[in-house]
This record gives C-alpha cells, sequence and structure tokens, in this order.
C-alpha cells in the first residue's frame, strides 16, 4: 500500500474503484494509476479472510455471504479515505451493480474503472499467472457473474488490449485528472 496524499483537481478527496474480472489487470493498472497520481493504492485483495482465500485457492467461488464483510471492508476503507479528505485508488472484482452500490453509495467522491477485456485475452493471461489465490478456472463463475456497469453509473469502461501505461493514460484522461484538469 502506498501512501501518496496529493489532492484531487478542485482539492477534493476522491477514490476510484478499479473493477472487472479477475486477469484483467486490476492490480497492475491501479497500482500504476495510483503512482501516476500521487494517490494512496491498496488491493482490495488484502481485505479477505485467510478462510475465503482458502475457499477460492481450493477453486470454490465465494458466494454474497463471503463477500459481504470483504465489500464492508473495503468500503470503510473508503470511508476513511474521504473522510481524511483523501485520494486513493481500490481494487475490487465488484462484478455485480450490488457490490458496487455498497462502495459507491451514492457518492459523487467514489468513481468506478471497468477494465474491461475478450475472455481469450484474459485466460491467457490467466494461464501465465503464477502466485495468486485465485485459479484459472473461476474466470467461468467470475463471467457468469458479471454485470457491466450500466449508464446511470458513470463508469469509465477501458478495454484491457493496450500495455497498462496506455490504460493508465486513457483512465487519467477520461476522468480529467491530468495536468490541469477541471474537477471532476
Amino acid at each position: 500500500m502506498s501512501s501518496g496524499q496529493t489532492p484531487a483537481p478542485g482539492g477534493r478527496p476522491m477514490v476510484l474503484v478499479v473493477m472487472g474480472v479477475s486477469g484483467s489487470g486490476k492490480s497492475t493498472v491501479a497500482s500504476c494509476l495510483a503512482e501516476r497520481l500521487g494517490w494512496t493504492f491498496v488491493d482490495g485483495d488484502s481485505f479477505h479472510s485467510p478462510e475465503h482465500v482458502a475457499k477460492m485457492r481450493a477453486g470454490h467461488p465465494l458466494d454474497d455471504d463471503d463477500r459481504a464483510p470483504w465489500l464492508a471492508a473495503i468500503g470503510a476503507w473508503i470511508d476513511t479515505q474521504l473522510q481524511q479528505r483523501a485520494t486513493g485508488v481500490v481494487v475490487c472484482s465488484a462484478l455485480r451493480r450490488a457490490y458496487r452500490d455498497v462502495l459507491v453509495r451514492g457518492r459523487a467522491e467514489v468513481r468506478i474503472v471497468y477494465l474491461e477485456g475478450d475472455r481469450t485475452l484474459i485466460e491467457g493471461r490467466l494461464a501465465r499467472r503464477q502466485g495468486h489465490f485465485m485459479p484459472a478456472g473461476l474466470l467461468d463463475t467470475q463471467f457468469a457473474i458479471l454485470e457491466p456497469p450500466a449508464p446511470e453509473e458513470n463508469a469509465v469502461a477501458v478495454g484491457v488490449d493496450a500495455p497498462p501505461e496506455a490504460i493508465v493514460a486513457t483512465i487519467v484522461a477520461r476522468l480529467g485528472l491530468g495536468e490541469g484538469a477541471p474537477q471532476p
């Protein structure tokens, strides 16, 4: 977790939730994004209980009851950032609208960044990934429950078929977070 506290344009607190299926590049893109902006970064995986990590490692998907405390913990982190008038980037799969609603709660200071990608591309990434508790076999369950953000969620959707630096540049531009950018 980095601890940068560069303010968002206009000096407002802001938290970006980087979402998508496993293998979409959430952690890589979010950490690069946080570094570029000088904002705090946290990977939502760090909020999973050891029991839930073991469950996923064993090839069993989490259900809504499993996800509830995890989402609550990420939501509490977001609350703390906003209460401290800080900025941050957090990774969370947030595959369903109900999960995103727990995190956003109608707050304009929380924005969703959806990393969307072709299933074949993501399967290839997962096949090459090592050292992560989420097995490639759970990708089917992730795509099965995925509810891409609806227009009223005001999410920024970005394709993942480019290098991380290009994806970050696209996110920064679409959110107006570059130098001299207007307040989001």
